[in-house]
């Protein structure tokens, strides 16, 4: 008897209540990970499995998005980017804004797109925000290809354009932008349930965005076209992550400590702010959703 119950209670996970007030438990997604590799591969396969170009579209979307700001902003517009390439300079803003949006608004409505299976099986749920932030890691990745390629090609032709010696920190600065995305989408996430209307706002805020984060100008400009409205630009945390991509891989502007340690601080914040609000959530969302 005593056998029996010595085997029933060698349980190898056990399921509670989270009653902490924070609670991340990275050790709990760690042991759930094969499912986050699943959810990598769903995410990366499934998406483009039932279209005409397939992967194609993660090179598509940033190159021709390049090519229209470089007409628009760069000829029509007469914005200068120096002795950069315009078309260089717009595209290392693309791919690593395309990296923040991608992970803001796929986890922003992680309890609806997933509310049935969160309904009928138990896994950690912070496994499906953290598993398309990796994902949209690799499409940025397959991203980052075109420009290094179309780096080689305007270094062959003798653009002035070279690697500053910081650039071997450019994994770090994408990460950091990553978090940030994942702790906006968290957030967003969890108001979506209660609040429908935030699903039309995302896309068009993240559009307004876009234009206060320095993609498609330097920094600098619109402190010296417009210094009344530059402090839109210079609280932007997203502005100071594009701006020193660019001095990193094109060794073109400068690089701000102040707004460097302002974004991780501002990151740090969300992503825990996420993360709270998060697990709150997630106890009750399946009655709302």
């Amino acid at each position: 008897m005593d056998s029996q119950e010595n085997t029933d209670n060698n349980w190898l996970f056990e399921i509670t209540p989270k009653n902490k007030f924070f609670s991340l438990n990275l050790k709990e997604v760690w042991q759930y990970r094969d499912l986050l590799l699943l959810f990598v591969k769903r995410d990366v396969v499934t998406v483009y499995k039932q279209t005409v170009l397939g992967p194609l579209w993660y090179l598509i979307q940033p190159l021709f998005t390049s090519i229209t700001f470089t007409i628009i902003f760069n000829n029509l517009a007469g914005i200068s980017t120096g002795t950069v390439p315009p078309f260089l300079f717009n595209l290392v803003g693309i791919t690593v804004w395309n990296y923040f949006t991608a992970c803001l608004t796929g986890t922003s409505n992680t309890f609806g797109a997933n509310a049935g299976i969160f309904g009928k099986v138990y896994f950690p749920r912070l496994i499906v925000p953290i598993s398309i932030v990796i994902s949209n890691l690799i499409k940025f990745g397959i991203q980052f290809l075109i420009f290094i390629a179309f780096y080689i090609y305007y270094y062959a032709q003798g653009a002035a354009i070279s690697l500053n010696a910081a650039a071997a920190l450019f994994p770090l600065l994408i990460v950091l932008m990553g978090v940030l995305g994942l702790g906006m989408g968290m957030f967003i996430s969890s108001l979506v349930t209660k609040y429908r209307d935030f699903t039309y706002l995302i896309s068009f805020g993240v559009q307004l965005l876009m234009y206060l984060s320095a993609v498609m100008y330097p920094m600098a400009l619109i402190k010296e076209k417009i210094p009344s409205y530059g402090w839109l630009v210079q609280y932007n945390p997203l502005a100071y992550v594009i701006e020193t991509a660019r001095y990193m891989l094109l060794n073109v502007g400068q690089i701000s400590v102040f707004g460097l340690l302002y974004t991780f601080t501002v990151t740090v914040i969300v992503f825990l702010v996420g993360v709270l609000i998060f697990n709150k959530t997630e106890k009750s969302f399946i009655d709302t959703v």
